[in-house]
């Protein structure tokens, strides 16, 4: 009896319970992430082969189209097209045109095989030891995210052979029975990506000699057999072209993300761009090789690889973003020693590999040379700057807790999403913030500006449509003072430029700066803040799908005067829906109403002055009669902000509860109140 629980429940069965309960959770788990890479695999083949045969698979059709190279009777490099080694070439040559029909099939299919490969041979190749949950959920995760990576989704869209490389050296670290194989495969790998040969002098330091003397072995070897096979092409490939350098397109271009590149893309030219390349190339090879040597004996060889990879993208005289993949196997690091700084560097490697570069910064000029070379960055930090912890660190498998606020029973315990969001009590990582920030702003941008009715006329045509079962319900509501605010404002000159410079310049700036003082100087209210803005502007995006509107500047035959873009042109078709920037009909809710009430409503809760509350609350003031004196936007739109507004507080408080640091306020004072007498605390 001593064993059991009040239920009558030895402890052992509650136990068995649990570990049942964990085990089941993971099982669920894994089978909806391999549903999940399966969904991305299929979606992925889908857009390839969904496709004209005439744009996709465009580098396997000029290597071996009826006009492509691998037919032609010259050279191999008589144009840029073919830009592999003459290996790959002698690989390529045996492949006829009565393969060619299925080949587009078979070629898709194949890759998407070999990144399934990569990705369990990166999974088993993680750091041990590894939890269960983490040996359990490694693969199917890896796989997803490879298929959603930008080297992979090029490599199926163009046809190309990248992947084989990364897999044959991780076949050779990871899956090869003793060294010589090891070595054999590596130097396969570097006889199809010269830079590959940095791997050699790293099983060199790393003790595995024989490996890196088959390497260099087996390197020679096969180069020489297609140096006998095509003596031309490769004179062309190796001496005339020094490696590749010129094959493919421009050096300059954007997509040549290697150390070469972007040095051409800053205006250096001739022998200095040559002198620099080579010394930064030599310090960053002698550097990065040092660190994968450190990683390897500190037993994280999947490291070590990802960052010597790195290393051979700096210093590659051309690197695509189809041969780009070493990057993303860099998130297997562990940098930080807080527990709120270990997400950092893997989320920002994973949105660098599967994001445009404009998704990652904003539209700024003087960060374009970060936004133009920002793969080539990651590559250069991780192998060179990014302090991966040791093994031996105690921060490696027990980071600097993250403080949490006490629960409390205003919480909802039958919400799922719950466990995830427990109310933290510092601030989160700046750079982290700032990089989903702005990645969820270009994510809700791209999505305002896709939701247009499925086209332009067709856009337009619905979205006028809703604007006049707007204005019927205001006139119904006896509220359609649009026409008449807007007409009353336009007759007085100071107060136009005023609604036009408060609707143009502070519908950004002050959310921004409330997030920013939050964030500085009230860490627990900022999170609170940003979690209810971020549902309401979610939220927004779903009205503009669902409801395209038409706002008064933009409904023809109204009379409204466009204060801040000027004359309308309703002559054209397609003036109004679309522009550059935005989309003209996401109207409804009014995130410039929306935001502001925002702001003025965290300001009134926060702020600790009555004058500061009160500042607070004009904001939305002003803001609801700028929308409405420019045109903007419908009195009901300002209604749809507020909603949306409400509903983003409101799922902040069901899922996480009451303000954390009301809660923290309350547990302290609750334990510093002295005890009652013994008398007192007896229940009557």
């Amino acid at each position: 009896m001593a064993n059991a629980e009040h239920g009558g429940r030895p402890t052992e069965a509650l136990g068995a319970t649990a570990v049942d309960g964990t085990r089941a959770r993971l099982r669920a788990a894994r089978l909806a992430l391999w549903l999940l890479a399966a969904v991305l695999a299929v979606r992925q083949v889908a857009a390839v082969l969904t496709t004209p045969s005439g744009e996709r698979l465009t580098t396997l059709e000029a290597w071996v189209g009826p006009e492509g190279v691998l037919h032609v009777r010259g050279s191999l490099y008589d144009s840029t097209q073919f830009t592999g080694t003459p290996l790959a070439g002698l690989v390529l040559k045996p492949l006829t045109r009565t393969a060619e029909q299925a080949l587009g099939w078979g070629w898709t299919f194949g890759t998407l095989l070999l990144v399934v490969a990569l990705g369990l041979v990166a999974a088993r190749a993680l750091p041990q030891p590894v939890g269960r949950r983490t040996a359990i959920l490694a693969a199917p995760v890896a796989i997803s995210l490879l298929v959603l990576s930008l080297p992979v989704r090029n490599t199926l869209w163009l046809g190309q052979t990248s992947i084989i490389p990364v897999l044959l050296v991780l076949l050779g670290c990871f899956a090869a029975r003793g060294q010589r194989a090891s070595g054999a495969l590596i130097g396969v790998a570097a006889a199809l990506q010269p830079t590959l040969l940095l791997f050699a002098p790293l099983l060199w330091f790393t003790g595995r000699r024989r490996a890196a003397a088959a390497t260099g072995v087996t390197f020679a070897a096969v180069t020489a057999l297609a140096w006998a096979a095509m003596p031309h092409d490769s004179y062309t490939y190796w001496v005339h072209h020094l490696a590749g350098v010129g094959l493919g397109g421009p050096a300059d271009s954007l997509a040549n993300q290697s150390l070469h590149g972007a040095l051409l893309r800053l205006g250096l030219e001739g022998p200095l761009e040559i002198a620099v390349f080579l010394l930064l190339g030599a310090a960053v090879v002698a550097l990065a090789l040092r660190r994968a040597v450190r990683y390897a004996h500190d037993g994280q060889l999947l490291l070590a690889v990802a960052v010597t990879g790195c290393a051979a993208i700096v210093v590659a005289p051309t690197a695509w973003q189809h041969q780009l993949l070493w990057v993303l196997l860099t998130a297997v690091g562990r940098a930080g020693k807080r527990a709120r700084d270990r997400m950092v560097w893997p989320v920002a490697v994973v949105l660098v590999m599967t994001l445009p570069a404009k998704m990652m910064l904003p539209n700024m000029e003087f960060l374009y040379p970060v936004r133009d070379n920002v793969v080539l960055l990651a590559a250069l930090a991780a192998a060179t700057a990014v302090p991966f912890l040791s093994r031996a660190s105690r921060h490696f498998r027990s980071p600097v807790p993250t403080p949490y606020a006490p629960p409390v029973p205003a919480r909802f315990a039958f919400v799922p999403l719950l466990p995830f969001l427990r109310r933290v009590l510092i601030r989160p990582n700046l750079l982290l913030e700032l990089l989903l920030i702005r990645v969820t702003y270009a994510a809700y941008a791209k999505v305002r500006l896709a939701a247009t009715g499925g086209s332009n006329s067709a856009g337009r045509a619905r979205a006028e449509e809703h604007g006049q079962q707007i204005l019927d319900l205001e006139r119904l509501l006896h509220m359609d003072i649009e026409h008449a605010v807007n007409h009353a404002v336009v007759k007085i000159g100071w107060l136009r430029n005023f609604f036009d410079f408060y609707y143009t310049s502070f519908h950004f700036v002050v959310p921004l700066t409330v997030l920013g003082l939050l964030y500085w100087r009230r860490p627990v209210d900022y999170r609170w803040a940003r979690s209810a803005l971020g549902f309401a502007t979610l939220l927004a995006l779903v009205g503009f799908w669902l409801y395209p509107l038409a706002p008064p500047r933009l409904m023809p035959d109204l009379g409204i005067i466009d204060t801040v873009h000027g004359v309308q042109d309703f002559s054209q078709p397609d003036y109004g829906t679309l522009t550059h920037l935005t989309n003209q009909y996401a109207a409804m809710p009014s995130l410039h109403f929306g935001w502001s009430l925002w702001c003025g409503l965290v300001i009134a809760i926060i702020a600790p002055r009555l004058w500061m509350k009160v500042l607070g609350l004009l904001h939305p003031l002003f803001t609801a009669a700028a929308i409405v004196a420019t045109g903007n936007h419908w009195i009901l739109d300002a209604a749809g902000g507020a909603l949306v507004v409400g509903a983003g507080f409101g799922l902040t408080y069901l899922l996480q509860g009451p303000r954390a640091a009301t809660t923290v306020v309350a547990a302290t004072e609750f334990s510093s109140e002295p005890s009652a007498p013994a008398k007192d605390r007896t229940p009557s």
